[in-house]
């Protein structure tokens, strides 16, 4: 074994830690769930283009519309990728940038009509895997995790 390849068990170890972590376990579940959903997403509109970070938008963009810099904020990535973010859902009829009535140098996102009922269509799909979630889980287990989870929001600053 060459010095910089660890041993099995160091190997087993480091599994063993990934999976008793909870941020671990958090990532690991909010990206095989997103998966799903953007999965189903694609099939039933035939489009394959929106991508997680896309969707990771979504939350952050209010129905009054939001400036692009408060939406790299929200997001917390740089003004550059939201902006091109921003373009490909405007390609994709999903929001546009109207004039900021405030200040006259700003634009607000907003989502489009099209984007509302994408919005829709994706908040259908949430609930769809999350009856599924609760048929194979149970109602009190999943109950308790939205509680457990938005317990954890706050505490984080959410």
């Amino acid at each position: 074994m060459k010095d910089d390849q660890p041993s099995p068990e160091a190997v087993a170890s480091f599994e063993v830690l990934k999976r008793a972590s909870v941020g671990q376990l958090l990532f690991k579940g909010a990206r095989l769930f997103e998966e799903l959903a953007l999965g189903r997403l694609q099939a039933m509109s035939g489009d394959a283009s929106i991508r997680p970070a896309h969707t990771a938008l979504f939350p952050h963009i209010d129905f009054e519309g939001v400036r692009q810099t408060e939406l790299a904020d929200r997001v917390g990535v740089s003004k550059q990728a939201v902006g091109q973010l921003v373009r490909d859902l405007e390609r994709m009829g999903m929001v546009r940038r109207d004039p900021d009535p405030t200040d006259g140098r700003a634009r607000l996102v907003r989502f489009t009509k099209q984007g509302l009922e994408g919005m829709r269509h994706g908040v259908g799909v949430l609930i769809e895997l999350e009856t599924e979630l609760t048929a194979q889980l149970g109602p009190e287990r999943v109950d308790r995790l939205r509680e457990d989870l938005a317990v954890l929001v706050e505490a984080l600053g959410g």
